[in-house]
């Protein structure tokens, strides 16, 4: 299924399956620093610097093509000695965490309803086929992963559930990932869930308790607690925090500048609010100046030139009590602190809710995003979600929340709405599926795997393996009867470590997985040409 079918295929539950309800609290929040102005691009570019404690990485490089597709520029491949240091055993660490890069398990089944009498037995299998660059050039990276149930009901009567497939990943990375769900062989119409950001905020780089950065997930252990929290599925399943919040918005348009004689010709917008009465948000500015005792604020923007990659729709949102008056200054560049004249552009303000402008600016956000080399199927993901996982952001993390997170208190949106389709978090496939009195139901989920790596150049030994875990149980009210897993095409691949039972000579041979162990793990690293 291609990326564009896959999201036109996927929807959303009907809301009335599980009953919700969200409070929530404005929380009014200054500014306590100058944001030095700067583009979406330098945004990326601050997020790709500290990936290797994100996990995250291939969010922000792009390039990958399903199965076998382009690494990450910076994933370059080992020679022989230096994937012997790695360590060549059968016998493998349990983890695929020390990498820099964590791209989180292969999860197992469940279903919405629980204690149904059903069985399973589980057959997963890892396909290293290679695949190529863009350019038709081989590459090994990742791996087709096939995981196959049979779901055999011991009943005398016909039993109907919801099942749930886990993978872990991004909203900006379904379209890589290309699910496709068959059931007794006919593909099946899926049904898409978000859970909410799987990690949280703080990491080693954070000093004095900030929590400007993304923290984790950083291994199996944080996804499996995840899943135990029965909360984390219910919410997943439920719809996003309610946003009928009246809001006044001022819309800024038409705009002019010298360009010829300030490439970096700036507007910006000054106001004095009452930070206990008001909050602000923004879309498409750059800068932010402000004074947490007086309530002052400067926001400024360059002015678009045609030339820059500039946003022209620029906005600020107000909740509360609207701005009493502002002032506009057109500055030499972004320092503004040469004042020049002949900048100039049209404000408009009107009412509306944040759920309207969340709803457009995430509609803005997508239509953003059409290069399908760089984000397969993007602009096709389906909007509700989206805006569910930016309210979820919003309420529980930004302005909205009582203890907002450092990342999000200047209030931009656009920082809010890409890290909406870039955090890692668990998707949920939802298919229904009947099995008959006495009789079994096989069901069959394929998807591409990223694994777990070491960036190129990090001097960690491990550059260019490529690392994978399979959970058994985390999450699942199945009662599993066995699991088995195989690996085929491995020809173009060497394992270099795992506690699978693998043997060189087993291409397709399934082996058993035992059931009381929560992980397994396998390390590979592809084999060059001359091997």
């Amino acid at each position: 299924m291609k990326a564009q079918r896959l999201f036109q295929v996927l929807g959303l539950l009907d809301e009335d399956l599980i009953d919700e309800a969200w409070t929530y609290v404005p929380e009014k929040k200054a500014s306590l620093l100058r944001r030095s102005p700067w583009l979406r691009g330098a945004a990326v570019a601050a997020c790709c610097a500290v990936m290797c404690t994100f996990g995250f990485f291939y969010l922000v490089t792009g390039g990958f093509r399903g199965m076998g597709s382009a690494a990450p520029e910076t994933a370059a491949p080992e020679t022989a000695a230096d994937s012997a240091d790695a360590g060549n055993s059968s016998g493998g660490s349990g983890s695929t965490a020390d990498f820099l890069s964590y791209a989180g398990p292969v999860l197992p089944l469940t279903t919405l309803e629980s204690g149904m009498g059903l069985t399973a037995q589980r057959s997963l299998t890892w396909d290293f086929a290679p695949g190529s660059y863009d350019d038709g050039s081989p590459r090994q990276w990742g791996a087709l992963v096939t995981d196959d149930y049979t779901l055999t009901n011991p009943t005398g009567s016909d039993i109907s559930v919801t099942a749930l497939y886990p993978v872990t990943g991004s909203l900006a990375g379904l379209g890589t990932m290309t699910p496709e769900v068959t059931v007794n062989g006919s593909a099946a119409e899926v049904t898409l869930y978000a859970g909410g950001y799987a990690g949280t905020f703080g990491d080693a780089n954070d000093t004095g308790g900030s929590t400007w950065n993304l923290a984790g997930p950083y291994s199996w252990e944080d996804y499996a607690a995840l899943l135990d929290d029965e909360s984390f599925l219910q919410d997943a399943l439920k719809s996003g925090p309610a946003m009928e919040i009246p809001v006044t918005v001022y819309r800024f348009s038409d705009f002019s500048a010298p360009h010829k004689t300030y490439d970096a010709a700036t507007q910006a917008v000054e106001f004095t609010i009452d930070t206990s009465a008001t909050t602000i948000l923004s879309y498409g500015f750059n800068g932010l100046t402000s004074d947490a005792e007086t309530g002052w604020r400067r926001y400024d923007y360059f002015v678009p030139d045609g030339i820059r990659n500039e946003s022209e729709q620029k906005m600020l949102i107000v909740l509360g009590e609207d701005l009493s008056g502002y002032t506009l200054q057109g500055y030499a560049n972004g320092a503004c602190e040469d004042p020049i004249s002949g900048v100039s552009c049209t404000v408009i303000r009107e009412e509306t809710t944040l759920s309207a402008v969340v709803t457009e600016l995430c509609r803005a956000e997508l239509s953003q995003h059409t290069d399908e080399s760089q984000w397969p199927g993007l602009s096709q993901l389906p909007l509700p979600l989206y805006e569910k996982a930016a309210a979820e952001l919003l309420s529980e993390y930004g302005l909205l929340s009582d203890t907002p997170m450092d990342r999000y208190t200047d209030g931009r949106l656009e920082d809010l709405l890409w890290d909406a389709l870039a955090v890692d978090r668990v998707l949920y496939l939802a298919v229904p599926v009947t099995i008959p009195a006495g009789d079994s139901t096989s069901l069959s989920i394929t998807f591409w795997k990223e694994p777990s790596y070491d960036f190129g150049g990090s001097g960690t030994g491990r550059e260019g393996l490529q690392g994978f875990e399979i959970l058994t149980a985390a999450g699942s009210d199945l009662n599993f009867t066995g699991q088995t897993t195989a690996i085929v095409h491995a020809d173009g691949v060497e394992i270099l470590e795992q506690d699978l039972g693998f043997s060189p000579e087993d291409d397709g041979t399934f082996v058993p997985l035992d059931l009381t162990r929560d992980v397994y793990t396998l390390v590979i690293r592809p084999r060059t040409r001359s091997e």
